[in-house]
């Protein structure tokens, strides 16, 4: 028998996309850990912390896919392949992702081209890092006294799409919306300059690193200096960072003790 007719032959799995939120063990849903501990193969990527597969089941198999901005990573049509090829063999498959699998994670591409080969698909939400960065700080991303929403943005672009107008979206936060940029650090002086052309230079900004980890670091500045503070204190991948007057009481408390940071 051909190994076509044998995957054939075998019953269905299926493919549960799981946030794993931003790190942290403690921050995983109820409905995730359920997930983890069924799956009997986990493909895994980069920024999901070693606390996490704690909750694995010892038989099961994990592969590490790593996704990462910026950084040499696993083709992405690689592991769409893998996902597709591992369900028709029947095992419970677990794409664990850092964070959400809805934003910023691909969750979506994956999600239809499992479905188009009739594999059953199941999302489970993780925190985002951009609301874990928020929360590390202790500001409310939509502060009813300084926002009227919030603007969840990559600063990553696609090689083949075109690249973020920063100026609009400045435009779009100085109507009263918190911006909150993934993966901008690599790209933070061009991210600096164009909001500056709608924002003034004195809008509070904030940038964390490894928000709910034991490695978590911030900076509090304004967005006139954001770049020359990632550089100073050495901010790197993977950080969120934050602008928008929400800030307004962490950037005072800066201005007042400028050495204040998050160890």
């Amino acid at each position: 028998m051909t190994e076509a007719h044998t995957l054939q032959a075998r019953p269905c799995g299926s493919v549960a996309l799981v946030g794993a939120g931003p790190g942290n063990p403690d921050l995983l849903t109820l409905k995730a850990v359920r997930a983890i501990r069924r799956a009997t193969v986990l493909l895994v990527d980069d920024l999901v912390g070693d606390g996490v597969l704690r909750y694995a089941r010892r038989s099961a198999r994990i592969i590490h896919v790593g996704k990462r901005g910026g950084c040499k990573s696993t083709p992405q049509a690689f592991i769409q392949k893998l996902m597709l090829t591992e369900a028709l063999r029947g095992e419970r498959v677990v794409r664990l992702k850092g964070g959400d699998p809805m934003i910023f994670g691909r969750g979506g591409e994956e999600a239809d081209e499992l479905r188009v080969h009739g594999i059953e698909v199941e999302i489970i939400n993780g925190i985002t890092a951009g609301l874990a960065a928020a929360t590390a700080l202790g500001v409310g991303l939509t502060h009813r006294d300084h926002a009227h929403g919030v603007i969840f943005v990559t600063g990553h672009a696609r090689a083949d799409g075109s690249p973020l107008h920063w100026p609009t979206l400045a435009a779009c936060a100085a109507q009263g919306l918190t911006l909150v940029v993934y993966m901008g650090v690599a790209s933070v002086e061009a991210l600096q300059a164009g909001l500056l052309r709608a924002l003034g230079a004195g809008t509070p900004a904030a940038v964390l690193q490894n928000a709910s980890l034991t490695t978590q670091r911030h900076a509090v500045c304004n967005l006139g200096s954001l770049a020359a503070t990632v550089s100073a204190e050495g901010l790197e991948s993977p950080a969120i960072i934050i602008v928008g007057d929400v800030l307004c009481g962490l950037a005072q408390l800066a201005e007042r003790a400028p050495s204040h940071r998050v160890a």
